[in-house]
């Protein structure tokens, strides 16, 4: 079975993809999460991924399993590291948003800085998209859950987090080095 066949399985209630799902995208999941976590904080936030890929595994549409899977290792890293009281940690957890590893103090440093200048971009904290934002990406909530506790229509959710996609894509897009090419 492929990844999406098993993700489709778990979302039918079978306990052995998640299994093999578990098995094909742990080791690599840990060697990530090992850059944000303490060692021994690693294999606790592997289990609360994969029980909310379980419990998520319904609402999958076929966006790529391991980019799907590192999504909700990251935010339930976030989770783990605000629960403990490491804020500074959570930008870190947060930063580490493609295949690259940060080897380098210093890159890590401003991809941390980069993250938080992007984070800016949707407001002072407590505004509308700011909140969505954490209640989306970084408490990990669903798009229902936030529309009930913020009061307004699931729609309106979904612009909101579409609106701050596109504005920290952008805003994480400036510090890209220029393409040569001269293109526009």
């Amino acid at each position: 079975m492929d990844n999406e066949d098993l993700i489709a399985a778990m979302a039918g209630g079978d306990e052995s993809a998640l299994r093999e799902l578990f098995s094909r995208h742990a080791p690599w999941l840990a060697v990530r999460l090992r850059a944000a976590l303490p060692p021994p904080d690693v294999e606790d936030v592997l289990q609360e991924t994969f029980l909310a890929a379980w419990r998520g595994a319904g609402t999958y549409r076929r966006e790529g399993a391991g980019g799907w899977l590192w999504g909700i290792a990251r935010r339930q890293a976030a989770l783990w590291l605000r629960r403990r009281g490491q804020p500074a940690l959570l930008l870190s957890a947060l930063a580490d948003t493609d295949d690259r590893h940060v080897a380098d103090p210093a890159d890590a440093a401003l991809s941390r800085a980069e993250l938080a200048d992007a984070v800016k971009v949707l407001g002072p904290e407590g505004s509308l998209q700011r909140e969505t934002w954490r209640l989306m990406y970084v408490e990990d909530k669903s798009v229902a859950e936030v529309a009930e506790l913020m009061g307004v229509p699931a729609g309106t959710v979904k612009s909101r987090a579409y609106q701050i996609r596109r504005l920290m894509r952008a805003a994480l897009r400036r510090h890209e080095p220029a393409r040569d090419g001269g293109g526009k």
